[in-house]
């Protein structure tokens, strides 16, 4: 017998519904919940969706969860559309649109999950937790009388109890490195703000770097404030880091462009079949419209990333450095429902000046279409300049004549490959288990008064070296954590090992101010970008 999974039988119902697809496209929707059936707004009548609807939930062999199979049709019917467009539910919305609207609400900590234990990473300035005197190294043990410390607790679990509404009490029982007793922390919630500018230092004398995570709400204010200070610092050249940047506002990708660009300049345009073309432009403004520019990216570089670079790259603007973009050139639109779930439809393309949609191909469905990012692994992209080529991509030219391409995200001015020396299996094996974050933590963590000494983060980074016996001793801790020592793979993986518990070190200590400037000192692409600057 056919082992199937339980929504197999809901099937046949599922692909009825997406023959009506059409009703979706250039309407807004929302969710009636007494009939807990899909209406055209403003329709005041039932749809084919109702009339399916009602006769499955009279006529079904069994009892179904009506809303569940609302929420898996329109699903199930978004999928058929393109990758991105999506329903999110209630429960979902708020968790989707908190790392856009800049802030959540919680007590303000930073933590890890270390040995089945939350500990305090770092204690967000001016929030909460550090305003009743949270310190970085506290381990949360109790939350509201009941114990989080050995039950197996999760990231998802930790957020379930710390998170909550603006003004609501938590009580928290830290344990605290010397004390021999817990600490009682009654913490008031306030709104928290998720920065989307990682960092912003001096990487020379002269150029300033600004790595920007995503693009939201708020991205753009932190955006002048990091430029302004790099600017007192004598920054008179910039390094826009976009790498792993997902996207997010296009308004926002907008104004940062416009910081760059002089007036009247073609930023980007947007066009669909039921949306006219409307043009972004550059104004008067913009505190950056002549220095020497270059902008970061790679294959987690998308939607308003690929905005940004395409924009600057189509106006012979920055030098675009590292590897070819995500590919994502669709404009999506938020409606939501009376019950405050949403769909997320895509409405319109997306055109960077000189004419180029960069959305790669979907036409072969969507695991297809995610997929991608690995084959690029296989296919030899990420080591080789001549194999990044998109099939069947169209040229454009830009005003001064550079030949660009669309169809599959923006290709780098200049190729640089993907580091794989000194990559191990035994080195993956740590990484991703996390052991060298948390046996860096739980090292800085005890010899905190050792640091004291290192009055800068340069001073840090300049006299601070990993030791091979420090080393040895981390290979130890590995072992004690089912990591089996593999002593050529381990020698071979040493520099990078070293490396990153020495950056992890300085996280622990100066937060993302000491993560990055360690981290990046073996960084190939924007090293690469730091050697161009000097030309």
């Amino acid at each position: 017998m056919i082992n199937r999974p339980k929504f197999y039988v809901y099937l046949p119902i599922v692909f009825a519904l997406i023959l009506i697809l059409g009703i979706f496209i250039g309407s807004t929707f929302h969710l009636d919940n007494n009939k807990g059936s899909l209406l055209v707004k403003n329709s005041g009548k039932f749809t084919k969706i109702d009339e399916i609807l009602n006769y499955v939930n009279e006529e079904y062999v069994d009892t179904i969860k009506q809303d569940q199979l609302v929420d898996k049709t329109i699903v199930a019917m978004l999928q058929q559309l393109d990758p991105h467009s999506a329903y999110i539910t209630k429960d979902e919305i708020a968790d989707m649109n908190e790392p856009l609207q800049g802030n959540f609400e919680g007590i303000g900590v930073e933590f890890n999950i270390v040995d089945d234990t939350i500990r305090v990473v770092n204690a967000i300035t001016e929030g909460p937790a550090e305003r009743v005197g949270v310190q970085a190294g506290d381990k949360v043990i109790m939350v509201d009388g009941k114990k989080v410390a050995g039950v197996k607790i999760t990231n998802k679990g930790v957020m379930e109890k710390l998170k909550g509404k603006g003004g609501t009490k938590v009580k928290v029982s830290m344990m605290r490195r010397g004390k021999k007793e817990l600490i009682d922390f009654t913490i008031t919630r306030g709104t928290i703000p998720i920065h989307s500018i990682d960092v912003a230092y001096m990487v020379s004398e002269k150029t300033g770097y600004i790595k920007i995570s995503r693009f939201a709400a708020t991205t753009y204010d932190e955006y002048t404030e990091a430029f302004k200070k790099l600017q007192k610092k004598g920054m008179v050249q910039l390094i826009i880091d976009l790498r792993g940047n997902g996207g997010g506002y296009l308004n926002t990708a907008v104004s940062i462009a416009d910081e760059f660009l002089t007036d009247g300049k073609e930023i980007v345009y947007t066009e669909g079949k039921a949306r006219p073309r409307k043009d972004y432009k550059a104004t008067s403004t913009g505190d950056f419209e002549h220095g020497k520019l270059m902008v970061l990216i790679d294959d987690g570089s998308a939607s308003a990333s690929e905005i940004l670079s395409g924009a600057l790259q189509d106006n012979d603007r920055a030098t675009i450095v590292g590897r070819r973009s995500f590919g994502k050139g669709l404009v999506q639109e938020q409606s939501e429902f009376s019950d405050s779930s949403a769909i997320r439809l895509t409405i319109a393309r997306y055109y960077t000046p000189t004419g180029r949609c960069i959305q790669k191909s979907y036409a072969n469905g969507v695991e297809a279409y995610y997929s991608e990012e690995y084959a690029r692994y296989t296919n030899g992209e990420m080591e080789n300049a001549d194999s990044m080529k998109v099939k069947n991509a169209q040229k454009f030219k830009t005003p001064m004549g550079k030949i660009v391409y669309g169809g599959g995200g923006i290709t780098p001015d200049v190729f640089v490959p993907l580091d794989t020396v000194g990559h191990s299996r035994y080195l993956t094996e740590v990484l991703y288990s996390g052991l060298i974050n948390d046996f860096a933590f739980e090292y800085a963590d005890k010899n905190r008064k050792k640091f004291a000494v290192y009055t800068t983060v340069e001073k840090y980074n300049k006299e601070f070296e990993v030791s091979d016996a420090l080393l040895n001793e981390f290979v130890e801790y590995g072992e004690k954590n089912k990591v089996v020592r593999k002593e050529k793979q381990i020698r071979a993986s040493s520099a990078i090992i070293k490396n990153q518990m020495k950056a992890l070190i300085a996280r622990t200590i100066w937060n993302s101010e000491g993560y990055y400037p360690v981290i990046q000192s073996e960084d190939n692409v924007l090293k690469k970008a730091i050697l161009l600057m000097k030309q």
